[in-house]
């Protein structure tokens, strides 16, 4: 497993992480003995980054990861989570001091820690990145120990610019894939000049560049790929990215025979991440063993060729951008 600089933190973690939404919920029922043994497999892998949120499974997927780090014996991943979800409604001015202080403590006691290695704000509305005190209250859990570093978890472009532009905020995480490709024109950059880490989440467009669902593919009742594919639940870009599903699909049918013999096409749609050197690391979720050994492979895949890399390209300004590219 190859590593990459996590932004001016002084981490170097594993350029493929494990994104720990769907061992917590909204992707179908995963039984705790599968979701603990796909989180060891990727651990075993070298995988030494893990994302996870408050809200996932009303904090599921922090437990189960307090329960396997408790047993494993390598080396401590670093595990970051995520606060501002739970408020209900979730609107701006539940920002406050007192509520993300109550939301971290309740993560140290299900991720069973006394300092958290990364917070990140969990999407929260566009107003929130004009609030300066709300910053300045994640610097003040630093100060008091509850914290090591801070983020942001991103929907749009314009918010990761706004976001780094407060000195505390150590990483972005944002949707990047082969159907997302706007972060690259000009959040990269700026990220880059800034030392800010960049996570790249829904890597694989909610399973999309699997290259395994169709039209006759099915969803449980609670996945989200049931019921949020409007929007009803939370915002539309976090299932299959926001494109159309059956012109997602038409998409995939062309990328199809870009995939390097023997590889994956979920391989090859991480590669294609891995290709920025903004990104610091991928967090591709797991629901089996399979899922997460076949994640991992990704870090030892050729580059891809520029011929590839502009097919992609062309392929999203012809089929998906006008979906996507300006909404987010």
């Amino acid at each position: 497993m190859h590593t990459r600089p996590f932004g001016r933190t002084g981490w170097d973690v594993s350029e493929i992480g494990f994104g720990a939404w769907a061992i917590g919920g909204s992707w179908g029922d995963v039984e705790e003995s599968q979701a603990r043994d796909a989180l060891l497999a990727a651990l075993e892998a070298g995988t030494s980054f893990i994302d996870t949120a408050d809200v996932y499974g009303d904090g599921r997927s922090e437990r189960i990861i307090r329960d396997v780090l408790e047993d494993w014996t390598g080396r401590r991943p670093i595990v970051a989570t995520k606060a501002g979800r739970r408020l209900s409604p979730h609107v701006g001015d539940g920002y406050t001091r007192a509520n993300l202080e109550a939301f971290v403590d309740r993560s140290r006691k299900n991720l069973g820690v006394d300092t958290l290695d990364l917070v990140q704000l969990h999407c929260p509305p566009t107003e929130v990145y004009y609030r300066p005190e709300v910053f300045e209250a994640m610097e003040g859990m630093i100060a008091d120990g509850r914290i090591r570093h801070y983020g942001v978890s991103v929907e749009k472009v314009e918010e990761a610019l706004k976001a780094i532009e407060y000195p505390g905020v150590v990483s972005v995480q944002i949707i990047y894939n082969i159907f997302r490709q706007r972060p690259a024109e000009l959040f990269f950059r700026e990220a880059k000049a800034r030392k800010v880490a960049v996570i790249a989440r829904v890597p694989l467009a909610s399973g999309l560049l699997t290259g395994k669902l169709n039209r006759n593919s099915q969803f449980a009742a609670d996945d989200h790929r049931a019921f949020n594919r409007h929007g009803e639940a939370f915002d539309v870009g976090e299932t299959f990215s926001g494109v159309p599903y059956e012109i997602a699909l038409d998409a995939i049918d062309a990328i199809r025979p870009l995939v390097p013999a023997g590889a994956s096409m979920a391989a090859f749609a991480l590669r294609w991440i891995l290709m920025e050197d903004a990104v610091s690391v991928v967090i591709p979720g797991a629901k089996s063993r399979e899922q997460a050994q076949a994640n991992v492979v990704a870090s030892d895949l050729a580059p891809l060729s520029q011929e590839t890399m502009q097919a992609l390209r062309s392929m999203y300004e012809r089929n998906i951008a006008r979906h996507v590219h300006h909404r987010w």
